[in-house]
């Protein structure tokens, strides 16, 4: 591999480990009713989900091999879907 595919593969898993950590962080603050709340599955599924996603970007497993892919489908599910949605229920709106 050359220096610049390294340097996006790199870019990609630091992107993963901070989506990742980021959307674990939030799962373990927010109310464990706001979940079924909102008709998505379990705050302990969520924490799971995103913890694993958490330590696999952590362990440096390529972004672009199937554990790395799956971290990053999850993190980006919790991120885009039902985070918005949770704060969007907790808001009152």
């Amino acid at each position: 591999m050359n220096s610049l595919t390294t340097a996006i593969l790199w870019a990609i898993d630091l992107a993963t480990l901070v989506g990742s950590a980021w959307a674990f962080i939030h799962c373990l603050r927010t109310r464990p009713d706001a979940f079924p709340a909102i008709g998505r599955q379990s705050k302990g599924l969520w924490l799971a989900l995103t913890g694993g996603a958490t330590l696999v970007s952590l362990a440096w497993f390529s972004p672009i091999g199937i554990l790395g892919i799956a971290s990053i489908v999850i993190a980006s599910v919790y991120l885009l879907d039902i985070r918005p949605k949770i704060a969007e229920i907790l808001s009152g709106q």
